[in-house]
Formats: C-alpha cells, structure tokens, sequence
C-alpha cells in the first residue's frame, strides 16, 4: 500500500512541478503577493520543537473539566496568548459536568465475575499511573441499579435490533452489550433505551482496534486487553453543550433546567468496559449463533442470549455545576475590526489526552506565536483574529457551545468563518465545512508542503483517494479530480454551534490515517504514546499550523472574501439526486420484500434449526414532489453565477468592498429555520446535521434524508418544501447582493 501510494504521488509531482500558480483568490495581485510573502514568513515562525514542548507540558497532567490541572492548563494558555500581544481573557461559563462515585458490574449467573473497571499503569508510559484521573465510565448515563439477563447487540444500531426481531430475541427489561464503533457511542445506549433495555454495556473488542487489528500498547499502539474507551453518551443529535441551559450561555445566574427535564439526557445506565471484562460475559452466553458479521476477534464462538447469563449493573454520579474556561485571545484588525476570523481547538480531556485534543492546541497555539512575532514587526491584519481555547467538548461540545449561544447575535453579525481542529497525527489531510468555502481550501492544500513525501497535501490526499478507491472507475474519477472537495460536517467537535445552530461558515482541519491506534480516551492517550505511533518529531502539526493558519490569514487578509457559492449549488444538487435516488431504492427494496413476505420465501430462505420471525409487509412508497427542491435550484444556480461574475470584478479593484463582503460571510445565515429541525430544533441548519441515529456521522439535507429513512413519508414532503423555500431564499439573497454591485 505504501509502495504503491508513493508511486502515485511522485507521478502527480512530475505533473505539476512546473504549474505553479501565484494568484489567491480574493486577492488583488499586488496584494497576493505580499500575502505570499506574509505566508513565508509565518510558516518560517512555526517550529515543530515548540509544538512537542506544548504537547508534553498540557498532557503532563490529567486535565478534564472542572479538574484542577484544567484550570492551571487554561491559565498557562492565556499566559501564551498575552506574552504573544494577544488580547486574552478567560470566559468563565458554570456547566453540569457528572463524574462517577458507583461503579459495578458484576456477572451473578450461571458463574461469577466482578469487573475490574481499571487500566493499568504501564513502566513504559510515564503518565499512566498518576492520580486524579477520571475512572472508566460514560458521562450522563443515569444513575442506576439493575440487575438482568445479557442479550448481545452487535454494534447497538437500529439494522442491528431489526436482525434481533427477525430471530424473535427481544431486549426489553434486559440489559445489552454492544461493540465499540460504527457509530457515535452515545447512539447505543440510545438505541436500547428506545427498545426498552434497562441498562446498557460498550466494549471495545480487539477485532476493532485490538490486537486483531496489531501489536497492542505498549508495543504497539493498538489497545490491550484493558484498555478502555471513556466518552460522552449525551445525546448531542438534539442539542450539544449545558444539559440544563439549551440555546442560552451557562453564566452564573442563567436560568436552568430541572436534570430530569433535560431531553438530551438518558434514563438508564451506562458503562464502558475493556475486553478483558467483556470476555467473561460474551463466553457465557447462550442463545442463537450470532449473525455474519457480528462476531469479534474473542477466541470463541459469539452468541447473542438471553438465557442464563445475568448480571447486576450499578452507576451513581456527583451531578455537579463545575467552571468551563474558555480562552479567548484577540488580535485586532486593521481596517475591518468589525469582522472576525475565529480559530477553535479545544483544550479539555479525558485523562492526558496528548492526542485528542492536545496535538491540535499545541498546533494551534504555535500559529497563535506565529502571527504574534508578525505583529510585532508592524504588520497586522485586516480583519480581527478570534483564537479560542475551549474547555468542556469532551463531555458535549460544552465550551464553544456556551461561548457561541452567549455571543449568538454577535457571531451572526461579525462572524467571517470559524476555522476548527481537533487532535491531529501523521497522515493526509482532512477538511470539511461550507462548500461555499472550497477554492480557497482548495488553493492552500495545494500550497502547504506534505513533510513525508514532499509534494503539497493536496496531492498527497489525492493519491491516498486513488490508491484507496474500491473500483477502477471510482480510482480514475479520483485520478481525474484536480480540486479539493470539502466532506460535509455532522458532530463531534467544536464546528457544530457555528455551522449548524448560527450559520457562521466553518471549516474543519486535521491530518491522519498514520496514526491509528487504540488510546483513544484512555490512560494511555500520553506523551509517550504521541511520540512513538502518532507524529514522530511533530512534523504534522507544523502542517497543521499552516494550513489552518494560512486559511486564518487570507480570510482575515482578503480584499474580496473568497467565498464561491457555484460550488454550494454543486454540492447541494448533488444531494438533491442522491435523495431522489434513495427514494427509488427505499420504493424498490419495499416492492420486493414486500412480494418476499407474501411468498414465505423469507422463511423458506431462514435456517430452520433458528426461531425466525417473518416481518409484517410496510406501507407502499408514496410519490413525493422534488419540484419545489429542484426548482429552487435553478434559482440558486443562477444567482451564484451572477454573484460570482460581480466577485471577479471587484477583485480586480481597488475599491471598499465592505457591503459585498459583509454580504458574503452573513449568506448562509439564509439557510437557516426558525424552527430547526423535527423533533430537534436546536439545529437550524437545513444543508448539515449529525444523524439522528448516527451522531458523528454528517446527514445532508437532514430533514428530507431522515423522513425517508424513518419512512414518514408526510414529514418528507413538508421538509422538501422548507428545504425549497431555505434555497429559495438563498437564491434571492445572492441575487440582491449581485444586484447591488
């Protein structure tokens, strides 16, 4: 893989050694040329030591909200930010943070067995034996005490409990276990709460990220028989941040929710376990063979139950209010002072967290110096520098999502781009966010230089995308492709406030795909471990820093904002098929199970020695009217190529382009609801939202995308409609804006 990977990288170099170009959009070509000169002298002010000084010196401790050691990390960032001419302060939200004082799980039936719920310290990691660290568990399950028998989910998803129906094992009043991955954690439980489970259990099993998939920790950097994923179950799909303070900042005296009134929240308990506590319980089970697919890497044969295996799980939390420290450090602009640039990582963690998220502050932090030094020669940017700290998105985005509600009309107002990572390793580059953002992501992945191989980060991105595709088409569409397309953003980081509740356009950058491993959210997400398997000499978070830091400078430094929306239309026309396409496999797949069902070649197909439950037929497949949909993107199409004509003209002058560019950043803001989206509306945003029943996972078009999935075919069409009419507005946004030009 890696052979051939570099075979395909030298061959792009050869193709665009001597096609450089020297224009940046937004840019006059006077003005582009000393930005350049800017760009070179910033990446020359970032150094790769620095950052491994600032990786070991903020995961020197375990530093989770509300801990000590996070505060004293919060008031050594803010000593960096001031030493560097930065503005800086620490807002102080007041958030409810549960940590554990009840942990039990033990196996009372047909043998016993006491978990031992603990990671071991290790001699080779210096870190992983220190005191103060927050024990294995899942922040907000439900205090709970329950005893039941053991049913086996799979990976806990929806498609997993439809195989459970088919062969008649229902989980009500039992209590489930289910493997790490293939979706957010907190959709598990989530899942079995709504099929009446009573409690539920995540392991990590070794053919996911142990030794299945190699060499454990320490040797390797694959998780061990003891390792164990801790991790939010907060139901972020309905609304991130304080539990008890939805859609206003969690000050001192806001007013708060009654914890039981929260809807984000889980009514019963949960608990992450290691492999070598799964193992005991999984063995036991008896009942139907588990399902193709459903198996591990444990040296035995699966089974799901129920039957005799019973156990008895008790959970008790300290429901407290703790402080959040949000850094805020600001360099005014110049000339638009008015208009900010912000930059997001997040400095909480788990336990030490020198990966996630500690890779990417200390990247971060460094651009923060860099742009420092320059100030100090005289230099300054145009637009304000917003540089932002969080504290609190480990346990549901908290930080930035108090900061963000607390300054929500601000933002709306002022708000240019929000610029967001997380940890970060050695690897290719990733980037999402507002597709009207993709020339100029595209323009500094093709300027940034990839450490390894030498050739920029986009075209290292391109040959991992050819060398990975799955089909000869897929590879020469890949080989084909010469811009950088931006993915789609769900959840899962401190973006999800600005994109999708205020409509701020977001970006969100890391580098990874060498770096895998299994540490995450454990003891061992350490120091050691970084320098060993993560990015060796920190070469990759200087990478970091410039890509997000030269995306900062030009958006701050712009003559004309480089924001396309033809590549917006693009995107959402594509989604717009795509659904069209849904509809007509979801109306096909009906028709022949349907016909399946009527025939009993369902259960002629089954294993007659399993107990095999035939489905019921499903209501037929309506016909839904995308017109509406479509015809708003016409509109859209035509607008973004008028605006874009106006774009390429001003760029060439050199004119106050302040009303054109305030009406670019503030364009997405049109696509928001006033009601969000159903049965969440905390989220606005009509073009991305993390999955209802995926989490992380980005569902486009949301609300028609999910309506066809959950089959309510009603709600499907009304959403295409508010859909239309958010474009619809959109389209007449832009078109005005051209207009006035």
């Amino acid at each position: 893989m890696r052979k051939q990977l570099f075979t395909v990288i030298t061959f792009l170099f050869t193709q665009i050694c001597f096609a450089q170009t020297k224009s940046i959009s937004g840019f006059t070509t006077s003005s582009a040329n000393a930005q350049a000169q800017l760009e070179t002298k910033f990446d020359a002010g970032l150094s790769r030591e620095n950052i491994g000084l600032n990786i070991k010196r903020l995961s020197a401790k375990p530093h989770s909200l509300g801990s000590a050691a996070g505060k004293e990390n919060a008031e050594y960032i803010l000593s960096l930010y001031k030493s560097w001419g930065w503005d800086a302060k620490i807002e102080t939200f007041h958030v409810l943070f549960p940590t554990p004082k009840i942990r039990v799980l033990e196996m009372i039936s047909p043998t016993s067995y006491k978990a031992l719920l603990k990671e071991p310290a290790l001699k080779e990691d210096m870190t992983s034996g220190q005191e103060d660290q927050l024990p294995t568990y899942n922040a907000w399950s439900a205090d709970g005490d329950v005893t039941g028998e053991v049913v086996f989910v799979n990976y806990g998803l929806p498609a997993d409990y439809d195989e459970l129906a088919k062969l008649g094992i229902d989980v009500k009043g039992k209590i489930v276990i289910a493997k790490y991955g293939h979706s957010w954690r907190g959709i598990k439980p989530k899942v079995a709460q709504e099929h009446g489970a009573i409690g539920c259990i995540i392991y990590s099993d070794p053919k996911d990220d142990g030794y299945v998939a190699g060499d454990v920790y320490p040797k390797g950097a694959y998780k061990s028989e003891y390792g164990v994923q801790r991790g939010s179950v907060m139901d972020m799909v309905i609304y991130p941040g304080d539990p008890l303070t939805p859609g206003i900042g969690a000050t001192e005296d806001a007013k708060r929710l009654d914890r039981l009134q929260a809807t984000n929240l889980l009514k019963i308990p949960v608990l992450p376990i290691s492999y070598h506590d799964a193992k005991p319980l999984l063995e036991a089970l008896e009942g139907p063979v588990a399902p193709a697919g459903w198996s591990g890497g444990l040296p035995f044969t699966y089974h799901i139950g129920p039957g005799k295996t019973k156990v008895h799980l008790q959970m008790a939390f300290n429901w407290k209010i703790v402080p959040c420290y949000d850094v805020i450090a600001v360099m005014k602009g110049a000339q638009y002072p008015d208009e900010w640039v912000i930059r997001g990582n997040h400095h909480d963690a788990w336990v030490n967290g020198a990966s996630d998220p500690i890779s990417g502050q200390a990247a971060m932090l460094e651009e923060a110096k860099s742009i420092g030094a320059l100030v100090k020669t005289g230099w300054r940017p145009k637009r304000t520098l917003v540089y932002c700290s969080w504290d609190g998105e480990e346990p549901g985005l908290i930080g930035s999502t108090e900061w963000a509600e607390f300054h929500g009309d601000e933002l709306q107002k002022k708000a240019v781009v929000y610029i967001n990572s997380d940890g970060s390793g050695r690897g290719f580059l990733s980037a999402g966010g507002s597709h009207a953002l993709e020339t100029v992501m595209d323009e500094v992945a093709k300027d940034v230089i990839d450490p390894q191989t030498k050739v920029s980060v986009y075209e290292r991105k391109k040959a991992e995308e050819v060398v990975s595709a799955a089909t000869t088409k897929a590879k020469k569409d890949a080989f084909n492709k010469n811009t950088l397309t931006l993915d789609a953003l769900g959840s899962g980081s401190d973006f999800s406030s600005f994109l999708q509740h205020l409509a701020v356009p977001s970006l969100d950058l890391g580098f990874g795909g060498e770096n895998n491993g299994g540490e995450y959210h454990s003891i061992y997400d350490s120091y050691d471990n970084y320098v060993r398997f993560k990015d060796p000499g920190f070469y990759y978070g200087v990478a970091l820093s410039q890509t997000a830091g030269r995306t900062a400078l030009r958006m701050a430094n712009a003559d004309v904002l480089p924001f396309d929306f033809r590549h917006l239309y693009t995107t959402v026309n594509n989604y717009t098929k795509e659904l069209m396409d849904l509809l007509q496999q979801t109306k096909e797949n009906t028709e022949i199970e349907n016909q399946l069902i009527r025939s009993h070649d369902y259960t002629l197909a089954a294993d007659p020695t399993k107990t095999f439950i035939v489905p019921k037929t499903k209501e037929e497949v309506p016909y839904l009217d995308f017109s509406p949909l479509q015809n708003a993107l016409s509109s859209l199409q035509k607008s973004s190529d008028s605006l874009s004509s106006v774009w390429n003209k001003a760029v060439t002058t050199n004119a106050d382009h302040d009303a054109l560019n305030k009406a670019l950043y503030q364009a997405e803001q049109q696509l928001l609801t006033t009601t969000g989206l159903p049965r969440r509306g905390w989220y606005k945003h009509t073009l991305y939202a993390p999955g209802f029943y995926t989490g992380y996972g980005v569902k486009t078009l949301p609300g028609i995308r999910e309506a066809i999935e959950q089959r309510n075919w009603k709600e499907a069409q009304d959403q295409i409609n508010i859909d239309a009419e958010a474009i619809n507005r959109l389209a007449n946004y832009l078109m005005n804006t051209a207009s006035n030009k």
